[in-house]
């Protein structure tokens, strides 16, 4: 049997982790009207594994001492590390903070890890990027993160292949979901608070559904605990690449569609500049992924994020009701 544990359980990668593996009968998601395949199933999890999913109430990656209690008590055969200080403009402000969580705790965990002979699966971001690239950035392309949350992302990356060669890294871009702060929920609320929105259209990335990434990670830790998972950075996002307009646009086209906002707020398309922020963001950060198609197979990815706002939008739909 497979042993995995998964740190950061509050966040929204622990969250969907947790969601998926809840499902006790075999239920397909229903899927936007227009989409032609189902692109997400929740079984339950397989009797060849288990999983435990932990807060950082019982297992603060930050703390050596709670990582070593975490592991003894769950013996995991791999860890997926979820956990993360994902407050990109606060860090501007906090560099210490996102220091400590993003950048020396995954070099923790990997020590502690690889003294143990445990496999590990760690989440990084497509921040690690400057956004200056005409294509979508290969597994193997030149990093320059430009903000504080994307430098301590890379510093966490290279702790954790100084301490675990054989690590597993997967970056991911645009994390939403029904679950925690994202910006499908932001817009939503707006959404309701607001006539006129401006979004910024001059970023370009693949948003990426919660639950989505979570197979992914579930499916690469099956391989990792088995051994058949090559080492390294695979990346994983939701397709088609857009702007956070268009992420916009479809988020309210589709609310709308399910009652969930009487009509779309009116959305002005704005450039960065037009929009500043504490922490300057990559003009495209789409990601390639090809090593992760290599190692799966194209067809066994979930990847269109427009079914994930579908399901995310019934799911908070169905708690408004409830």
């Amino acid at each position: 049997m497979t042993r995995i544990l998964v740190s950061g359980g509050g966040g929204q990668l622990g969250q969907a982790i947790g969601w998926l593996k809840s499902s006790r009968v075999e239920a397909h998601l229903q899927t936007r009207p227009a989409s032609a395949q189902i692109r997400l199933m929740r079984r339950p999890v397989p009797q060849t594994e288990s999983i435990h999913i932990l807060p950082r109430s019982d297992l603060d990656i930050t703390n050596p001492e709670s990582i070593h209690q975490a592991l003894k008590q769950h013996r995991p055969d791999v860890l997926i590390n979820a956990a993360a200080y994902t407050a990109v403009d606060k860090a501007e402000s906090e560099p210490e903070a996102a220091h400590l969580v993003n950048a020396v705790a995954p070099g923790l965990l990997a020590q502690a890890c690889a003294q143990r002979g445990i496999g590990l699966i760690h989440v990084s971001t497509d921040y690690v990027f400057d956004g200056q690239a005409a294509q979508p950035y290969a597994e193997d392309a030149p990093t320059g993160p430009i903000n504080i949350y994307g430098k301590s992302k890379l510093e966490g990356e290279h702790a954790v292949q100084a301490a675990l060669p054989s690590a597993v890294i997967v970056r991911t871009s645009w994390i939403f979901s029904q679950f925690g702060n994202n910006f499908l929920k932001t817009m939503l609320r707006l959404g309701q608070e607001r006539r006129e929105l401006r979004i910024v259209a001059d970023q370009v990335g693949g948003p990426s559904y919660a639950p989505h990434i979570a197979q992914v990670l579930l499916l690469l830790a099956r391989r990792v605990g088995t051994r058949q998972a090559p080492c390294g950075i695979y990346h994983y996002a939701g397709r088609p690449d857009v702007s956070w307009y268009d992420f916009a646009l479809e988020i309210f086209h589709q609310a709308v569609q399910l009652g969930l906002l009487a009509e779309s707020p009116s959305l002005r398309p704005i450039s960065t500049w037009q929009y500043p922020t504490p922490a300057h963001r990559p003009a495209q950060s789409s990601l390639g992924q090809l090593r992760l198609d290599e190692l799966l197979g194209a067809q066994a990815i979930p990847r269109d994020w427009r079914d994930g706002v579908h399901t995310s939008l019934q799911s908070l739909r169905q708690n408004h009701m409830n």
